[in-house]
Protein backbone atom coordinates (compact mmCIF):
# COMPACT_ATOMS: atom_id res chain seq x y z
CA UNK A 1 0.00 0.00 0.00
CA UNK A 2 2.93 2.11 1.09
CA UNK A 3 4.79 1.39 -2.45
CA UNK A 4 0.98 2.09 -4.41
CA UNK A 5 0.96 5.80 -2.32
CA UNK A 6 4.98 6.36 -3.38
CA UNK A 7 4.32 5.92 -6.94
CA UNK A 8 1.16 7.58 -7.15
CA UNK A 9 3.17 10.45 -5.72
CA UNK A 10 5.90 9.95 -7.97
CA UNK A 11 4.32 10.73 -11.47
CA UNK A 12 2.86 13.61 -10.02
CA UNK A 13 6.27 14.97 -9.21
CA UNK A 14 7.54 13.72 -12.28
CA UNK A 15 4.72 15.35 -14.21
CA UNK A 16 5.89 18.59 -11.49
CA UNK A 17 9.00 18.75 -12.91
CA UNK A 18 8.32 18.23 -16.58
CA UNK A 19 5.73 21.12 -16.17
CA UNK A 20 8.19 23.25 -14.87
CA UNK A 21 11.18 22.91 -17.55
CA UNK A 22 8.61 23.20 -20.44
CA UNK A 23 7.68 26.74 -18.74
CA UNK A 24 11.12 27.62 -18.35
CA UNK A 25 12.18 26.71 -22.21
CA UNK A 26 9.07 28.42 -23.55
CA UNK A 27 10.22 31.69 -21.86
CA UNK A 28 14.50 30.87 -22.17
CA UNK A 29 14.50 33.53 -25.65
CA UNK A 30 12.64 36.32 -24.72
CA UNK A 31 11.36 36.22 -21.03
CA UNK A 32 8.08 35.93 -19.83
CA UNK A 33 5.36 37.02 -22.34
CA UNK A 34 4.22 40.86 -21.95
CA UNK A 35 0.71 41.79 -23.31
CA UNK A 36 -1.02 44.94 -22.95
CA UNK A 37 -3.23 43.26 -20.09
CA UNK A 38 0.88 42.01 -18.23
CA UNK A 39 1.65 45.70 -18.58
CA UNK A 40 -1.47 46.67 -16.67
CA UNK A 41 -1.12 44.10 -13.97
CA UNK A 42 2.56 44.88 -13.79
CA UNK A 43 2.39 48.53 -13.74
CA UNK A 44 -0.42 48.26 -10.61
CA UNK A 45 1.94 45.99 -8.86
CA UNK A 46 4.81 48.51 -8.85
CA UNK A 47 2.75 50.69 -7.56
CA UNK A 48 1.90 48.90 -5.05
CA UNK A 49 5.52 47.69 -4.08
CA UNK A 50 6.46 51.53 -4.45
CA UNK A 51 3.41 53.60 -2.47
CA UNK A 52 1.05 50.96 -1.60
CA UNK A 53 -1.54 51.88 -4.27
CA UNK A 54 -2.76 49.49 -7.29
CA UNK A 55 -2.44 52.26 -10.05
CA UNK A 56 -1.76 51.61 -13.24
CA UNK A 57 0.73 53.46 -15.19
CA UNK A 58 -0.97 56.58 -16.02
CA UNK A 59 -1.95 57.18 -11.87
CA UNK A 60 -5.77 55.81 -12.83
CA UNK A 61 -6.55 52.97 -10.45
CA UNK A 62 -6.94 49.31 -11.97
CA UNK A 63 -10.55 49.04 -12.53
CA UNK A 64 -10.65 47.02 -15.98
CA UNK A 65 -8.71 43.94 -13.89
CA UNK A 66 -9.61 43.13 -10.71
CA UNK A 67 -7.34 43.33 -7.73
CA UNK A 68 -6.03 40.13 -6.84
CA UNK A 69 -3.26 39.54 -9.33
CA UNK A 70 -1.73 42.68 -9.52
CA UNK A 71 -1.71 42.54 -5.34
CA UNK A 72 0.12 39.14 -5.74
CA UNK A 73 2.14 40.22 -8.36
CA UNK A 74 3.34 43.26 -5.75
CA UNK A 75 3.41 41.02 -2.74
CA UNK A 76 6.36 38.85 -4.79
CA UNK A 77 7.63 42.24 -5.35
CA UNK A 78 7.77 43.36 -1.99
CA UNK A 79 9.36 40.41 -0.87
CA UNK A 80 12.06 39.60 -3.18
CA UNK A 81 12.89 42.63 -4.53
CA UNK A 82 12.89 41.70 -7.96
CA UNK A 83 10.47 43.45 -10.66
CA UNK A 84 7.69 41.00 -12.05
CA UNK A 85 9.08 40.81 -16.01
CA UNK A 86 11.94 39.73 -13.95
CA UNK A 87 10.56 36.92 -11.79
CA UNK A 88 7.73 36.33 -14.31
CA UNK A 89 9.17 32.87 -15.91
CA UNK A 90 10.15 31.45 -12.55
CA UNK A 91 6.65 32.17 -11.02
CA UNK A 92 5.11 31.30 -14.31
CA UNK A 93 6.89 27.68 -13.97
CA UNK A 94 6.04 27.23 -10.24
CA UNK A 95 2.25 27.59 -11.33
CA UNK A 96 2.30 25.13 -13.89
CA UNK A 97 3.96 22.73 -11.60
CA UNK A 98 1.65 23.56 -8.79
CA UNK A 99 -1.69 23.23 -11.30
CA UNK A 100 0.11 19.77 -12.55
CA UNK A 101 0.59 18.43 -8.94
CA UNK A 102 -3.17 20.05 -8.01
CA UNK A 103 -4.61 17.76 -11.21
CA UNK A 104 -2.80 14.45 -10.31
CA UNK A 105 -4.12 14.71 -6.97
CA UNK A 106 -7.70 15.15 -7.72
CA UNK A 107 -6.96 12.38 -10.56
CA UNK A 108 -5.82 10.17 -7.61
CA UNK A 109 -9.47 10.39 -5.88
CA UNK A 110 -11.57 9.76 -8.79
CA UNK A 111 -14.12 6.99 -9.11
CA UNK A 112 -12.79 4.26 -10.09
CA UNK A 113 -9.50 5.83 -10.24
CA UNK A 114 -7.09 4.64 -13.07
CA UNK A 115 -2.90 5.06 -12.92
CA UNK A 116 -2.76 4.60 -16.50
CA UNK A 117 -5.67 6.84 -16.87
CA UNK A 118 -3.82 9.82 -14.76
CA UNK A 119 -0.14 9.53 -16.38
CA UNK A 120 -1.92 9.57 -19.79
CA UNK A 121 -3.91 12.62 -18.71
CA UNK A 122 -0.97 14.13 -16.99
CA UNK A 123 0.81 14.32 -20.06
CA UNK A 124 -2.32 15.82 -21.84
CA UNK A 125 -2.15 18.41 -19.55
CA UNK A 126 1.57 19.40 -19.87
CA UNK A 127 1.64 19.51 -23.24
CA UNK A 128 -1.35 21.17 -23.51
CA UNK A 129 -0.93 24.37 -26.22
CA UNK A 130 -3.19 26.31 -24.23
CA UNK A 131 -1.92 25.63 -20.92
CA UNK A 132 1.66 25.85 -22.42
CA UNK A 133 0.83 29.65 -24.12
CA UNK A 134 -0.83 30.82 -20.46
CA UNK A 135 1.84 30.04 -18.53
CA UNK A 136 4.53 31.64 -20.86
CA UNK A 137 2.87 35.01 -20.36
CA UNK A 138 1.91 37.34 -17.13
CA UNK A 139 -1.26 37.10 -17.09
CA UNK A 140 -3.99 36.37 -13.96
CA UNK A 141 -5.21 32.78 -15.87
CA UNK A 142 -2.47 31.21 -14.26
CA UNK A 143 -3.92 32.08 -10.81
CA UNK A 144 -7.30 31.83 -11.68
CA UNK A 145 -7.13 27.97 -13.08
CA UNK A 146 -5.17 26.99 -10.03
CA UNK A 147 -7.95 28.53 -7.83
CA UNK A 148 -10.17 26.61 -9.98
CA UNK A 149 -9.09 23.66 -8.67
CA UNK A 150 -8.64 24.33 -4.94
CA UNK A 151 -12.86 25.65 -5.34
CA UNK A 152 -13.56 22.12 -6.68
CA UNK A 153 -11.64 20.08 -3.86
CA UNK A 154 -13.27 22.45 -1.29
CA UNK A 155 -16.40 21.92 -2.42
CA UNK A 156 -16.03 18.33 -2.89
CA UNK A 157 -15.17 17.91 0.66
CA UNK A 158 -18.17 20.22 2.11
CA UNK A 159 -20.61 18.12 -0.70
CA UNK A 160 -19.06 14.88 1.33
CA UNK A 161 -19.41 16.50 4.78
CA UNK A 162 -22.07 18.94 4.62
CA UNK A 163 -20.15 21.01 6.96
CA UNK A 164 -19.89 24.61 7.37
CA UNK A 165 -16.29 24.71 7.85
CA UNK A 166 -16.01 23.43 4.33
CA UNK A 167 -18.56 25.73 2.76
CA UNK A 168 -16.82 28.58 4.22
CA UNK A 169 -13.29 27.39 3.11
CA UNK A 170 -14.71 26.78 -0.56
CA UNK A 171 -16.63 30.27 -0.14
CA UNK A 172 -13.61 31.83 0.68
CA UNK A 173 -11.12 30.65 -2.77
CA UNK A 174 -14.90 31.57 -4.66
CA UNK A 175 -14.37 35.05 -3.22
CA UNK A 176 -10.51 35.68 -3.78
CA UNK A 177 -10.83 34.03 -7.26
CA UNK A 178 -13.62 36.65 -8.24
CA UNK A 179 -11.28 39.47 -7.65
CA UNK A 180 -8.59 37.41 -9.65
CA UNK A 181 -11.18 37.31 -12.66
CA UNK A 182 -14.53 38.97 -12.82
CA UNK A 183 -15.07 35.53 -14.81
CA UNK A 184 -14.93 34.06 -11.82
CA UNK A 185 -18.59 34.64 -10.81
CA UNK A 186 -18.63 31.19 -12.84
CA UNK A 187 -17.14 29.89 -9.60
CA UNK A 188 -19.97 30.87 -7.34
CA UNK A 189 -22.46 29.61 -10.29
CA UNK A 190 -20.96 26.38 -9.78
CA UNK A 191 -21.71 26.03 -6.05
CA UNK A 192 -24.74 27.80 -6.35
CA UNK A 193 -26.07 25.57 -8.63
CA UNK A 194 -25.19 22.28 -6.91
CA UNK A 195 -26.30 23.43 -3.47
CA UNK A 196 -29.86 24.19 -5.06
CA UNK A 197 -29.85 20.50 -6.85
CA UNK A 198 -27.96 18.66 -3.99
CA UNK A 199 -31.24 16.39 -1.83
CA UNK A 200 -29.67 15.53 0.93
CA UNK A 201 -30.50 18.82 2.64
CA UNK A 202 -33.62 19.82 4.54
CA UNK A 203 -35.03 23.31 2.91
CA UNK A 204 -34.35 25.01 6.06
CA UNK A 205 -30.23 24.21 6.05
CA UNK A 206 -30.19 24.70 2.51
CA UNK A 207 -31.69 28.17 2.43
CA UNK A 208 -29.34 29.22 5.06
CA UNK A 209 -26.10 27.42 3.98
CA UNK A 210 -26.82 29.34 0.25
CA UNK A 211 -27.35 32.49 2.31
CA UNK A 212 -23.98 32.10 3.72
CA UNK A 213 -22.24 30.41 1.00
CA UNK A 214 -23.47 33.55 -1.59
CA UNK A 215 -22.70 36.13 1.01
CA UNK A 216 -19.19 35.08 1.76
CA UNK A 217 -18.50 34.59 -1.68
CA UNK A 218 -19.63 37.87 -3.53
CA UNK A 219 -18.06 39.88 -0.37
CA UNK A 220 -14.56 40.66 -1.71
CA UNK A 221 -16.27 41.24 -5.38
CA UNK A 222 -18.79 43.73 -4.30
CA UNK A 223 -16.02 45.88 -1.96
CA UNK A 224 -13.93 45.56 -5.18
CA UNK A 225 -16.43 47.15 -7.61
CA UNK A 226 -17.49 49.53 -4.86
CA UNK A 227 -14.23 50.95 -4.61
CA UNK A 228 -14.21 50.91 -8.47
CA UNK A 229 -17.49 53.31 -8.60
CA UNK A 230 -15.77 55.47 -5.91
CA UNK A 231 -12.48 56.15 -7.39
CA UNK A 232 -13.52 55.95 -11.25
CA UNK A 233 -17.51 56.28 -11.42
CA UNK A 234 -17.35 53.01 -12.75
CA UNK A 235 -17.22 49.52 -11.61
CA UNK A 236 -15.49 47.89 -14.61
CA UNK A 237 -14.02 50.22 -16.50
CA UNK A 238 -15.96 51.57 -19.47
CA UNK A 239 -18.00 48.63 -21.80
CA UNK A 240 -19.15 48.45 -24.92
CA UNK A 241 -22.16 46.53 -26.34
CA UNK A 242 -21.73 43.45 -27.79
CA UNK A 243 -21.37 42.86 -31.67
CA UNK A 244 -21.18 39.61 -32.02
CA UNK A 245 -24.48 37.45 -31.81
CA UNK A 246 -24.93 34.50 -30.06
CA UNK A 247 -24.55 31.84 -33.24
CA UNK A 248 -21.05 33.38 -34.01
CA UNK A 249 -19.88 33.55 -30.33
CA UNK A 250 -21.06 29.51 -30.06
CA UNK A 251 -18.91 29.10 -33.19
CA UNK A 252 -16.20 30.45 -31.72
CA UNK A 253 -16.35 28.67 -28.51
CA UNK A 254 -16.38 25.60 -31.32
CA UNK A 255 -13.27 26.63 -33.29
CA UNK A 256 -11.15 27.01 -29.90
CA UNK A 257 -12.65 23.07 -28.92
CA UNK A 258 -11.13 22.26 -32.72
CA UNK A 259 -7.85 23.60 -31.91
CA UNK A 260 -7.46 21.95 -28.45
CA UNK A 261 -8.72 18.77 -30.24
CA UNK A 262 -5.97 19.67 -32.90
CA UNK A 263 -8.18 19.38 -36.04
CA UNK A 264 -6.99 22.19 -38.43
CA UNK A 265 -9.11 25.27 -39.44
CA UNK A 266 -10.24 23.44 -42.55
CA UNK A 267 -12.41 21.50 -40.33
CA UNK A 268 -13.81 24.52 -38.64
CA UNK A 269 -17.31 23.45 -40.70
CA UNK A 270 -17.50 21.22 -37.34
CA UNK A 271 -16.92 24.22 -34.54
CA UNK A 272 -20.91 25.16 -34.48
CA UNK A 273 -21.74 21.01 -34.06
CA UNK A 274 -19.10 20.68 -31.69
CA UNK A 275 -19.77 23.33 -29.44
CA UNK A 276 -23.51 22.07 -29.27
CA UNK A 277 -23.10 18.55 -28.82
CA UNK A 278 -20.31 19.33 -25.69
CA UNK A 279 -22.82 21.59 -23.60
CA UNK A 280 -26.21 19.60 -24.23
CA UNK A 281 -23.75 16.59 -23.09
CA UNK A 282 -22.96 18.85 -19.86
CA UNK A 283 -26.27 19.05 -19.42
CA UNK A 284 -27.29 15.57 -19.84
CA UNK A 285 -23.98 14.26 -16.93
CA UNK A 286 -25.22 16.85 -14.99
CA UNK A 287 -29.38 15.41 -15.25
CA UNK A 288 -27.62 11.43 -14.71
CA UNK A 289 -25.83 12.42 -12.13
CA UNK A 290 -28.90 14.17 -10.10
CA UNK A 291 -30.87 11.55 -10.72
CA UNK A 292 -28.20 9.29 -9.13
CA UNK A 293 -27.65 11.27 -6.77
CA UNK A 294 -23.84 11.29 -7.40
CA UNK A 295 -22.96 15.30 -7.18
CA UNK A 296 -20.01 14.59 -4.78
CA UNK A 297 -17.93 13.61 -7.60
CA UNK A 298 -15.16 15.01 -8.92
CA UNK A 299 -15.80 14.40 -12.25
CA UNK A 300 -19.38 15.81 -11.69
CA UNK A 301 -17.80 19.15 -9.90
CA UNK A 302 -15.47 19.73 -13.60
CA UNK A 303 -18.55 18.63 -15.47
CA UNK A 304 -20.64 21.58 -13.77
CA UNK A 305 -17.83 24.24 -13.80
CA UNK A 306 -17.77 23.20 -17.27
CA UNK A 307 -21.15 23.86 -18.26
CA UNK A 308 -21.30 27.12 -16.05
CA UNK A 309 -18.28 28.87 -17.32
CA UNK A 310 -18.82 27.55 -21.34
CA UNK A 311 -22.52 28.87 -21.18
CA UNK A 312 -21.27 32.48 -18.97
CA UNK A 313 -18.64 33.27 -21.78
CA UNK A 314 -20.72 32.62 -24.86
CA UNK A 315 -23.34 34.75 -23.43
CA UNK A 316 -21.36 37.21 -22.22
CA UNK A 317 -19.97 37.82 -25.32
CA UNK A 318 -23.27 37.87 -26.81
CA UNK A 319 -24.15 40.66 -24.16
CA UNK A 320 -21.13 42.73 -23.83
CA UNK A 321 -17.61 43.44 -26.32
CA UNK A 322 -14.52 42.07 -24.97
CA UNK A 323 -11.98 40.51 -26.91
CA UNK A 324 -13.52 37.20 -29.69
CA UNK A 325 -13.51 34.05 -27.56
CA UNK A 326 -10.52 32.64 -28.04
CA UNK A 327 -7.97 29.81 -26.09
CA UNK A 328 -6.57 32.11 -23.49
CA UNK A 329 -10.49 32.97 -22.64
CA UNK A 330 -11.24 29.61 -22.56
CA UNK A 331 -8.33 27.99 -20.93
CA UNK A 332 -9.84 27.21 -17.31
CA UNK A 333 -11.73 25.30 -19.28
CA UNK A 334 -9.69 22.87 -20.53
CA UNK A 335 -9.08 20.61 -17.33
CA UNK A 336 -12.34 20.45 -16.36
CA UNK A 337 -13.88 19.14 -20.03
CA UNK A 338 -10.86 16.88 -20.71
CA UNK A 339 -11.80 15.12 -17.25
CA UNK A 340 -15.69 15.70 -18.51
CA UNK A 341 -14.90 13.86 -21.61
CA UNK A 342 -12.83 11.10 -20.62
CA UNK A 343 -13.45 9.82 -17.16
CA UNK A 344 -16.78 8.52 -18.38
CA UNK A 345 -14.49 5.80 -20.04
CA UNK A 346 -13.13 4.50 -16.31
CA UNK A 347 -17.03 4.34 -15.51
CA UNK A 348 -17.59 2.25 -18.61
CA UNK A 349 -14.74 0.08 -18.33
CA UNK A 350 -15.59 -0.90 -15.03
CA UNK A 351 -19.25 -2.22 -16.09
CA UNK A 352 -17.47 -4.46 -18.94
CA UNK A 353 -17.64 -7.93 -17.30
CA UNK A 354 -15.55 -9.62 -19.76
CA UNK A 355 -11.98 -9.07 -19.43
CA UNK A 356 -11.13 -9.77 -23.15
CA UNK A 357 -13.63 -6.70 -23.97
CA UNK A 358 -12.43 -4.87 -21.16
CA UNK A 359 -8.85 -4.71 -22.48
CA UNK A 360 -9.53 -4.42 -25.98
CA UNK A 361 -11.90 -1.33 -24.72
CA UNK A 362 -9.01 -0.10 -22.55
CA UNK A 363 -6.13 -0.44 -25.36
CA UNK A 364 -8.58 1.90 -27.64
CA UNK A 365 -9.05 4.62 -25.07
CA UNK A 366 -5.35 4.41 -24.68
CA UNK A 367 -4.25 4.70 -28.32
CA UNK A 368 -6.84 7.33 -28.63
CA UNK A 369 -5.16 9.68 -25.82
CA UNK A 370 -1.99 8.41 -27.05
CA UNK A 371 -3.02 9.95 -30.46
CA UNK A 372 -4.09 13.12 -29.04
CA UNK A 373 -0.90 13.68 -27.02
CA UNK A 374 1.16 13.13 -29.79
CA UNK A 375 -0.95 16.05 -31.60
CA UNK A 376 -0.41 18.44 -28.88
CA UNK A 377 3.50 17.76 -28.96
CA UNK A 378 3.51 18.25 -32.70
CA UNK A 379 1.71 21.54 -32.07
CA UNK A 380 3.87 22.69 -29.28
CA UNK A 381 7.19 21.38 -30.90
CA UNK A 382 5.96 23.97 -33.88
CA UNK A 383 5.63 26.81 -31.41
CA UNK A 384 9.37 26.22 -29.98
CA UNK A 385 10.52 26.07 -32.96
CA UNK A 386 8.74 29.60 -34.19
CA UNK A 387 9.76 30.96 -30.83
CA UNK A 388 13.07 29.38 -29.13
CA UNK A 389 15.09 27.70 -31.90
CA UNK A 390 14.21 30.19 -34.30
CA UNK A 391 14.77 32.94 -32.03
CA UNK A 392 11.63 35.19 -32.33
CA UNK A 393 10.10 34.98 -28.90
CA UNK A 394 6.47 35.09 -27.42
CA UNK A 395 4.70 37.46 -29.86
CA UNK A 396 4.01 40.35 -27.47
CA UNK A 397 6.26 43.19 -26.30
CA UNK A 398 9.34 40.87 -25.61
CA UNK A 399 9.40 39.59 -29.17
CA UNK A 400 12.29 40.54 -32.26
CA UNK A 401 9.62 42.21 -33.71
CA UNK A 402 9.68 44.93 -31.15
CA UNK A 403 13.24 44.43 -29.80
CA UNK A 404 14.75 45.48 -33.51
CA UNK A 405 11.83 47.86 -33.91
CA UNK A 406 14.08 51.86 -34.03
CA UNK A 407 10.11 53.22 -32.73
CA UNK A 408 10.97 50.83 -29.82
CA UNK A 409 14.33 51.71 -29.01
CA UNK A 410 14.03 55.44 -29.92
CA UNK A 411 11.50 55.36 -27.09
CA UNK A 412 13.66 53.14 -25.13
CA UNK A 413 16.32 55.51 -25.37
CA UNK A 414 15.02 59.20 -25.85
CA UNK A 415 16.03 62.13 -23.65
CA UNK A 416 12.24 62.44 -21.93
CA UNK A 417 12.82 66.38 -21.51
CA UNK A 418 11.17 66.48 -25.66
CA UNK A 419 8.14 66.02 -23.82
CA UNK A 420 6.63 69.45 -21.87
CA UNK A 421 5.64 67.33 -18.36
CA UNK A 422 2.74 69.48 -18.41
CA UNK A 423 1.47 68.76 -21.83
CA UNK A 424 -0.72 65.35 -22.02
CA UNK A 425 0.24 62.51 -24.74
CA UNK A 426 -1.84 60.23 -26.53
CA UNK A 427 -1.08 57.26 -28.19
CA UNK A 428 -3.25 53.88 -30.02
CA UNK A 429 -1.05 52.08 -27.40
CA UNK A 430 -0.28 53.60 -23.76
CA UNK A 431 0.86 49.75 -22.56
CA UNK A 432 3.59 50.22 -25.49
CA UNK A 433 4.51 53.51 -24.58
CA UNK A 434 5.13 52.54 -21.02
CA UNK A 435 6.59 49.60 -21.50
CA UNK A 436 9.22 50.99 -23.63
CA UNK A 437 9.64 54.59 -22.40
CA UNK A 438 8.58 54.27 -18.69
CA UNK A 439 6.14 57.10 -19.44
CA UNK A 440 3.13 57.57 -19.00
CA UNK A 441 0.20 58.33 -21.72
CA UNK A 442 -3.76 58.19 -22.32
CA UNK A 443 -5.52 56.00 -24.92
CA UNK A 444 -6.93 57.97 -27.92
CA UNK A 445 -10.84 57.68 -27.54
CA UNK A 446 -12.68 54.96 -28.45
CA UNK A 447 -14.72 55.31 -31.78
CA UNK A 448 -18.02 54.39 -29.54
CA UNK A 449 -17.86 56.82 -27.12
CA UNK A 450 -18.60 59.79 -28.95
CA UNK A 451 -18.53 62.27 -25.64
CA UNK A 452 -14.69 61.41 -25.08
CA UNK A 453 -13.68 61.95 -28.86
CA UNK A 454 -15.22 65.65 -28.27
CA UNK A 455 -13.27 66.30 -25.38
CA UNK A 456 -10.11 64.73 -26.78
CA UNK A 457 -11.18 67.12 -29.52
CA UNK A 458 -11.14 70.19 -27.65
CA UNK A 459 -7.81 69.52 -25.97
CA UNK A 460 -5.65 73.25 -26.52
CA UNK A 461 -2.59 71.40 -26.61
CA UNK A 462 -0.98 67.11 -26.75
CA UNK A 463 1.57 64.90 -27.82
CA UNK A 464 0.44 61.92 -29.98
CA UNK A 465 2.72 58.45 -30.56
CA UNK A 466 1.32 56.97 -32.61
CA UNK A 467 2.27 52.72 -33.82
CA UNK A 468 0.84 52.42 -37.62
CA UNK A 469 1.44 48.46 -36.56
CA UNK A 470 -0.71 48.15 -33.75
CA UNK A 471 -4.16 49.44 -35.77
CA UNK A 472 -6.99 49.21 -33.54
CA UNK A 473 -10.13 49.72 -35.15
CA UNK A 474 -11.84 50.03 -32.21
CA UNK A 475 -9.87 53.76 -31.48
CA UNK A 476 -10.19 57.16 -33.38
CA UNK A 477 -7.78 56.89 -36.63
CA UNK A 478 -5.09 59.10 -37.17
CA UNK A 479 -6.66 60.12 -40.59
CA UNK A 480 -9.76 61.02 -38.31
CA UNK A 481 -7.61 63.04 -36.20
CA UNK A 482 -5.72 65.09 -39.01
CA UNK A 483 -8.69 65.99 -40.26
CA UNK A 484 -9.30 68.57 -37.42
CA UNK A 485 -6.12 68.83 -35.99
CA UNK A 486 -2.90 70.15 -37.96
CA UNK A 487 -0.14 67.87 -36.28
CA UNK A 488 3.63 68.98 -36.12
CA UNK A 489 5.20 65.83 -37.41
CA UNK A 490 8.55 65.45 -34.13
CA UNK A 491 10.02 62.41 -34.73
CA UNK A 492 9.00 59.55 -38.36
CA UNK A 493 9.59 55.47 -38.08
CA UNK A 494 7.93 55.09 -41.39
CA UNK A 495 5.98 52.24 -41.05
CA UNK A 496 6.14 51.39 -37.73
CA UNK A 497 4.43 54.94 -36.52
CA UNK A 498 5.49 58.65 -35.83
CA UNK A 499 5.52 61.24 -32.79
CA UNK A 500 3.76 64.08 -33.38
CA UNK A 501 2.63 67.75 -31.28
CA UNK A 502 -0.16 69.53 -31.63
CA UNK A 503 -0.19 73.02 -30.32
CA UNK A 504 -3.56 74.23 -30.27
CA UNK A 505 -3.11 77.15 -33.00
CA UNK A 506 -2.92 75.17 -36.10
CA UNK A 507 -6.72 73.66 -36.04
CA UNK A 508 -7.26 73.24 -40.03
CA UNK A 509 -9.51 75.83 -41.57
CA UNK A 510 -13.12 75.13 -41.44
CA UNK A 511 -12.74 72.49 -38.47
CA UNK A 512 -14.38 73.00 -35.14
Amino acid sequence: MAFSRSIKDLDTLIACAAGFFLICLFTSYSGIGISPDSIMYTSAARSFATDGSLKTFNHIPIVDFPVFYPLFLGCITVISRIDPVAFGAVLNATLFASLLYTSGWIMNRFVPSSQLYKWLMLVAIALSPGLLQIYSYLWSETLFIIEVLFFIIAFRQYLNTHTLKWLVIAAVIAAISCITRYAAVTIVGTGGLLLLLDRTLTIKRKIGHIVIYGLICISLLVANLVHNALVTGTVTGPREPSITPFIDNLYYFGTVMCDWAGFTPNQYFLAIPIASVMLLGFIAALTYNFYRRHLNSYENLAITFSLVYGLFIILSSTFSRYERINSRLLSPLYLTTLWGYTSWALLWLKTIQMKRTRMIVGAVFTLLMLGFCVKEFIIDYKRYKDQVADEYGAPGYTDNSWAESPMANYLRTMDKKLFDPKVIVYTDAHEAVYFFSGMSSYLVPHVFFKDNIKRFMDTRRFYLIWFKALENKELITLPDIQKQKKLRLIKDFGEEGAIYEYNGLDTLKGSK
